[in-house]
Order: structure tokens, then C-alpha cells, then sequence
């Protein structure tokens, strides 16, 4: 444990493990505070959050209140004596009681350039959106969501063969470099406040498993990114003869017999814009099946579905799928749970 500023840190997903190691080897971090154990994967097995299991590694504390609000979890976190608070993806506001008990403040690492971004699903909203570049902003904590004066920000690409998943590890990464960054220039009483413009702020709500949902009438690039920002979770998925089938990995395809990969999208829209049309098929047809894939017409443009999962099975090539379930050309996905 650090020699530093008394620091209790609130986070709950792997997201905030890093920000959390990074802390415990520069200051004191006097308790850890995160959600209650809950039931977790397919047999609901009752779990403790990815930050408690990493907290009591590192020997930390680890406070777990039902209800941050009750009179009983502020007198534990007063208690501390903290100089400051920390917080990265706790997922519950933080009352002003809270805000208020370090005299350095509630201080927060979140992934995006905010005020672009603000809400739960930042990273996500981001390659939906169809962003260049991303990265973590290190701010003071208000009431008003993701709201607070900004210290510091960190940008970084968004690779167009970026999911979710490994978006969020760099910026895991870089975040817990900012909050050190942050933290150094708030002892030293160097650190700035920056306020946000709030007429640039958009939001992102949290997701739902119906935002995995494929609109096979939807352009073939926002379907692109559906599939990469649905990674690891809800999933994008469709129908097939009423069995829900998700899809992990799919790209833009060029033209009739050929695929091209994420990373040239921008280039070949064109080409597959003019593949769907050329067809006349309507949107979420089959419109070829081979070794590259499975390429289903969208409402512009084309997919090559690349790696799926059917419902109770496991995740296999596209052309595999094919294969063990007979799938031709000119049958029709999308749906309900309902057969075609």
C-alpha cells in the first residue's frame, strides 16, 4: 500500500481494476467500496463484483452497502478520513453527503472525451457513433451526471476493429495512468478545473439486451458497428427459422462473392451499397453463403456475418453455421422468435 493521500475508491466492473491497482501502489487506499454480491453467468451463481475480488487480492477493505444513502454506509466512509474519493463505474449516484466528505473531492475516471459521452455506456456510444477517437476524462464528481469540472482528458484512436471489449481495456489502461496524473497535480495544488460546455454534451444510457437487436433495414455500416459495440455485451443478434442467433463478428461486404474487412469499410460501402441494390433482395435476405462467411442484405449495403452463435450452442464460424444447418441463399433473417 502507497504512503499517499487517503483515498477510498468506489468502482464495481473489471473497467476499474486497473485505476484501483495503480492507486493502491501510490496512495492509501483506506477502503474499497463497492456493489453487493450478486447472481451471476448461467447458473446464477451468487458472485462478488470483479473490484472485490480484486480489492481483498491487494488487502484493502472492501465495503459493500446495500445502499450507499443509508445513515450507516456514510458513517463507515466518514469514518476513513478520507482526503479524497475516487470512482470508476461504481453504477449507483453518489449523494452529496458523499461528494462532500474529502476536502479534495470526488474525483472520477471516465471513459470518453467528455461532455461527449456522458452516461453508462460511453464506450460503447462511441463506436455506435462511428467515433475517430475516444478517451478518458479525470473530473470532479457533482450531483448532476458526469457533469463536473475536468481536470485532465487522454484521447486515443477507436481502430475500426475495435469492439467493446478491447476498447475497453485500453482505456482501463489509460484511465488508471490519467488518475495517477490527476492525482499528483491535485497534491501538488496544481490541477485545473476545466467546465464543460454543456450544450456539447450527448448521452449514452445504459444498454439493454434489445439494443443487440439487428435492424436488417439499417445501413450495412451502423449494423458493423452494432456488432462491435455489442461485444461482450447484449450481443447483436437476428433470427434465423425462430432460433436466436447471435452474431460476435461480421463485416461490410464489397460485392457478390468477396468480403472485406472492418478496417476498410469506409472504402467498400460503396461497392456494398450497390451489391444490395444490384440484388433487389429486401433487407436481412441471405444473399450468398461460402467459405468467407454468411452475406445478408442490409436496407444499404451488404454483411458478411463471420462468426455466430446459435442459442445453446457454442460460437463457430459463419460458414460452419451454414453448413450444420443447411442455410441457402434467399431465405430471409431477422424477425421475432417466431419462424420465417
Amino acid at each position: 500500500m502507497g504512503q499517499g493521500m487517503r483515498i477510498i475508491f468506489m468502482g464495481t466492473p473489471e473497467f476499474a481494476i486497473p485505476s484501483l491497482e495503480a492507486l493502491a501502489r501510490v496512495e492509501t487506499v483506506v477502503a474499497v467500496v463497492t456493489q453487493p454480491d450478486r447472481e451471476r453467468g448461467r447458473g446464477l451463481r451468487v458472485a462478488p463484483p470483479p473490484v472485490a475480488e480484486a480489492g481483498r487480492a491487494l488487502g484493502l477493505p472492501v465495503l459493500q452497502p446495500p445502499r450507499l444513502r443509508d445513515p450507516s454506509a456514510v458513517a463507515a466512509l466518514r469514518a476513513q478520513a478520507p482526503e479524497a474519493s475516487v470512482v470508476a463505474a461504481y453504477g449507483k449516484l453518489i449523494l452529496r453527503e458523499v461528494l462532500d466528505l474529502p476536502p479534495h473531492g470526488c474525483i472520477n475516471v471516465h471513459p470518453s472525451l467528455l461532455p461527449r459521452h456522458r452516461g453508462a455506456s460511453p464506450i460503447q456510444a462511441a463506436i455506435l457513433a462511428g467515433d475517430g477517437e475516444t478517451g478518458v476524462t479525470i473530473m470532479y464528481m457533482t450531483e448532476e451526471l458526469d457533469a463536473g469540472d475536468i481536470i485532465l482528458q487522454r484521447r486515443v484512436p477507436v481502430d475500426p476493429q475495435d469492439t467493446a471489449r478491447t476498447l475497453e481495456d485500453r482505456l482501463a489502461r489509460l484511465g488508471a495512468e490519467a488518475l495517477v496524473e490527476a492525482l499528483a497535480l491535485i497534491k501538488a495544488g496544481r490541477a485545473t478545473r476545466t467546465p464543460q460546455d454543456p450544450a456539447a454534451a450527448t448521452y449514452s444510457p445504459k444498454l439493454t439486451k434489445e439494443d443487440g437487436r439487428i435492424d436488417w433495414s439499417r445501413p450495412v455500416t451502423a449494423i458493423a458497428r452494432q456488432v462491435r459495440a455489442m461485444d461482450p455485451w447484449p450481443t447483436a443478434f437476428t433470427w434465423h427459422r425462430g432460433i436466436l442467433l447471435k452474431v460476435w463478428r461480421a463485416g461490410v461486404a464489397g460485392h457478390p462473392g468477396a468480403a472485406v474487412s472492418g478496417r476498410a469499410a469506409g472504402v467498400e460501402v460503396g461497392r456494398a451499397a450497390a451489391c444490395a441494390r444490384g440484388t433487389g433482395a429486401p433487407p436481412g435476405t441471405v444473399l450468398e453463403v461460402g467459405p468467407a462467411g454468411i452475406t445478408v442484405a442490409a436496407g444499404e449495403g451488404a454483411l458478411r456475418l463471420e462468426e455466430v452463435q446459435p442459442a445453446g450452442g457454442r460460437q463457430m464460424t459463419a460458414a460452419e453455421y451454414a453448413r450444420g444447418h443447411r442455410l441457402q441463399a434467399g431465405e430471409v433473417l431477422g424477425g421475432s422468435n417466431l419462424r420465417n
